[in-house]
């Protein structure tokens, strides 16, 4: 329901159940943006040759780290008193229905991952652990678009009150006064950050470096990130006269993990697209008329 001043925001976070099961937008979004990322990297893997056999592991290493980082990064950097106090809490560590996720846990997750995957798969296939992080880093953003409008669904993450006419009331979970929407403010640059990837790697994939693309994501993404946590109220309470939350705090070191990328990517100067050891590496690859990719 909408007024002159602010948006009612009444809507139920889940979408119908069955029995005791309930099908919740959240985790619809959540999913929707693996699938979404399984498309996008078959494109990827059609285009620069590399076997669409890989895309099923890569697929099944990715949810399984995202779903395991992003649960313990919620439990250990926002709550850990209560999550290693006690029987109780350390049990509910494996019911991420019982509480949040964390996109700075699920993206330690995602390093780890990938490293191991790089290690598994690249040698032999024409990339390396820069070149998965590149274009992973296109996926994730229209990933985190979606995962954050599943936010918006549940009611939680917001910000602090606000007069403009775009605030929400979130009245699920009793709030009265309008609030910024910071979900949606983190879903819009996401979803800019994605497209503006995508076409750099559509226009000039043969023209840059590895990293740079991962650079330019962690920047841009946990660079807006902590711009936005200036008006979100804070998931963790601090000691009084601190000026920077967690979120904002956890954000600092991707946002220099970025800069490094982007380092690395003109000092090493490595090919942005997939180069197995029977393709050179110096050009463009060329495309006969009677080939074939996988």
């Amino acid at each position: 329901m909408f007024s002159l001043l602010y948006i009612n925001w009444n809507v139920d976070p889940v979408i119908f159940h069955i029995g005791s099961f309930g099908l919740r937008w959240y985790s619809v979004l959540f999913v929707s943006g693996f699938v979404i990322g399984w498309f996008i990297f078959k494109w990827f893997f059609k285009r620069e040759g590399v076997p669409e056999k890989l895309l099923d592991p890569l697929l099944y290493t990715l949810l399984l780290g995202t779903i395991v980082g992003a649960r313990l990064g919620h439990c250990l950097f926002y709550q850990p008193d209560y999550y290693l106090g006690s029987w109780k809490g350390f049990l509910e560590i494996f019911q991420p229905w019982k509480g949040g996720l964390a996109s700075h846990g699920g993206a330690i997750a995602l390093v780890l991952c990938m490293i191991w995957f790089a290690r598994r798969y690249g040698r032999d296939n024409g990339f390396d652990f820069a070149w998965i992080m590149d274009h992973l880093a296109i996926a994730t953003s229209f990933a985190a678009c979606l995962i954050r409008l599943g936010n918006l669904f549940n009611s939680e993450i917001y910000g602090v009150a606000t007069n403009l006419p775009w605030g929400f009331v979130f009245l699920r979970d009793n709030e009265t006064v309008p609030k910024h929407p910071t979900q949606i403010y983190e879903a819009l640059s996401y979803l800019l950050l994605g497209i503006c990837l995508i076409w750099i790697y559509r226009k000039w994939l043969y023209k840059t470096y590895r990293g740079l693309y991962i650079g330019i994501f962690l920047i841009w993404c946990f660079g807006s990130r902590f711009l936005i946590e200036f008006i979100k109220n804070p998931q963790v309470a601090f000691e009084e006269g601190m000026k920077l939350d967690m979120g904002q705090l956890l954000s600092i070191p991707f946002i220099l993990f970025g800069i490094g990328f982007i380092i690395y990517s003109f000092v090493k100067k490595d090919p942005a697209w997939a180069a197995s050891p029977s393709k050179p590496v110096t050009k463009k690859p060329e495309v006969h008329a009677h080939s074939t990719t996988n």
